[in-house]
């Protein structure tokens, strides 16, 4: 599930954004002082997308977005800014914004906007092999291989392999991988996902310090 940053000073327009948006199936942090930021810029590592009003007090959205790209230069953003407001787009994009919203926005164009930032940075994110312990997959190649042998994986397989790498560590739920890789959470897309989940533990069964452990009623642990 993807994690957004939402800094918005405005308490109504903060709050029916926030609202929306986890209704979307995102988490969603809201801070209202952009000072709460600054004290702390490590913790955006966790966000995969910060939205930024551009008046904000104490500091303009513009220079919050100059230390985030700073520090997480690969953190997309997305600046909210009012209607009657003259900006220069040109020191948005100079300094890395991915997108403008003119506000009060469409919450379902915002949302569309976000979808798009997300998916694209996911799809240029992707790296060409992966190290898997004595494994190496290749997910463009559709390959995972091993001094013991190669597996040519099935174009599903090799996205949900690729969606379990990236949530390494984690307690991932059914519904998440689901929604992530099917697209849907049926009860019989369910009933397939566990057939895949059996087929990618078999492949890696040549490294016992790697594991997708069941979680029953709630999801996968992720070591891989």
């Amino acid at each position: 599930m993807n994690k957004l940053l939402l800094v918005e000073d405005d308490p109504d327009f903060g709050f029916m954004l926030k609202q929306y948006l986890e209704l979307s199936a995102f988490v969603v942090d809201w801070m209202a002082q952009p000072q709460d930021l600054m004290e702390n810029f490590q913790q955006l590592a966790g966000y995969d997308l910060v939205i930024l009003d551009v008046m904000l007090p104490q500091i303009s959205g513009f220079s919050l977005a100059k230390e985030i790209n700073a520090l997480h230069p690969a953190l997309p953003f997305i600046f909210l800014t009012a209607k009657e407001q003259k900006i220069d787009k040109l020191t948005g994009l100079k300094i890395g914004a991915d997108d403008y919203v003119t506000k009060p926005c469409d919450p379902e164009e915002l949302l569309l906007r976000i979808q798009n930032i997300l998916k694209r940075n996911q799809k240029n994110s992707t790296p060409k092999s992966i190290v898997l312990g004595t494994y190496v997959f290749h997910p463009e190649q559709l390959v995972l291989s091993h001094a013991q042998g190669q597996f040519k994986l099935t174009e599903r397989e090799a996205q949900l392999l690729l969606f379990l790498w990236q949530h390494r560590g984690q307690l991932v739920t059914r519904e998440d991988i689901l929604e992530k890789v099917w697209g849907n959470a049926d009860f019989f897309t369910g009933r397939s996902m566990d057939v895949f989940i059996t087929r990618i533990r078999k492949y890696l069964s040549l490294d016992p310090n790697l594991s997708i452990n069941s979680n029953r009623g709630v999801g996968f642990t992720i070591h891989l």
